[in-house]
């Protein structure tokens, strides 16, 4: 996928990078608010869950969110309930556990992007005809997408079915989570389209629906790395040459989503260890 990524962007040389950098410089605090839609809406979530401290508490959130895209899906999960667990978060009798915390709040992230994937991917199908060749679009491919959107329906009706055993939150705090969900999840597809749409203006809205539905069902593949660059790579494949810049931009983005990862993934472990070291210092004097 690396090499994939990086034959869309170098293609044609250094020149091919510059025109897969966005001219546009709103582009750079859209696509930052898009990143950082899903760790905040996290972040809100469990404050009023345990009272989540303010920085550190996003900080956990947002590598949490690295944990999943970058190492495998649901190892975010395990990192935040193992860092609620070292912080004690939700031992107040009055408040949920970080176990059932972090499964609730899973579960309900899980139900509410598979709403979100299947709406989008319904208002997508009749603009995608235009972007993809008809062989994509074929009735063994839309047989195979109805099948898909199957398996979502049925990873999510059972808990729905048998929610009292499965939920230890309360029916109003979950409806309360689901929104909060819910609206995350539009925040970070709409921001992210509009970026594409000011990397590449002047392309219909239409194609970049179609590739926020695209972009929807790769994430919904469960225990995958990198599936920004799994769909950096599909959509390459799917537009091709009939839609250089816009395969361009895409390869772009996902290229500077795993930089943003890396980065901040740096970041924090260089914080931690200057933690560490005055730990030291304290203890020695």
């Amino acid at each position: 996928m690396a090499a994939g990524l990086a034959h869309a962007l170098l293609g044609d040389g250094l020149r091919g990078i510059g025109r897969a950098v966005p001219a546009d410089p709103l582009f750079y605090p859209v696509f930052a608010a898009a990143y950082l839609a899903l760790p905040v809406g996290d972040w809100l979530i469990f404050r009023r869950l345990w009272a989540l401290p303010g920085l550190s508490g996003l900080g956990a959130t947002i590598k949490k969110r690295i944990a999943n895209e970058v190492v495998l899906g649901y190892s975010g999960e395990a990192y935040f309930y193992a860092w609620a667990r070292r912080r004690r978060h939700g031992d107040d009798p009055r408040a949920i556990g970080p176990f059932s915390g972090v499964k609730d709040v899973a579960v309900l992230s899980a139900m509410a992007g598979n709403a979100i994937t299947l709406a989008l991917a319904l208002a997508a199908v009749p603009v995608a005809r235009t972007l993809v060749p008809s062989a994509a679009l074929s009735p063994a491919a839309l047989g195979t997408g109805l099948a898909g959107a199957g398996v979502l329906l049925a990873t999510t009706l059972p808990f729905l079915l048998f929610r009292r055993r499965v939920f230890a939150l309360p029916a109003s705090e979950l409806r309360r989570v689901f929104g909060v969900h819910l609206a995350r999840q539009v925040a970070a597809t709409a921001l992210l389209a509009l970026a594409w749409a000011l990397g590449v203006p002047g392309v219909a809205a239409a194609t970049w629906l179609a590739l926020a539905a695209a972009r929807l069902l790769v994430s919904r593949l469960p225990f995958l790395p990198n599936k920004d660059l799994l769909f950096a790579n599909l959509a390459v494949l799917l537009l091709g040459s009939q839609a250089g810049p816009v395969a361009g931009l895409i390869a772009f983005v996902a290229a500077l989503t795993l930089a943003t990862h890396a980065g901040l993934a740096a970041a924090f472990g260089l914080h931690h260890l200057l933690r560490l070291r005055q730990a030291r210092t304290a203890v020695t004097r």
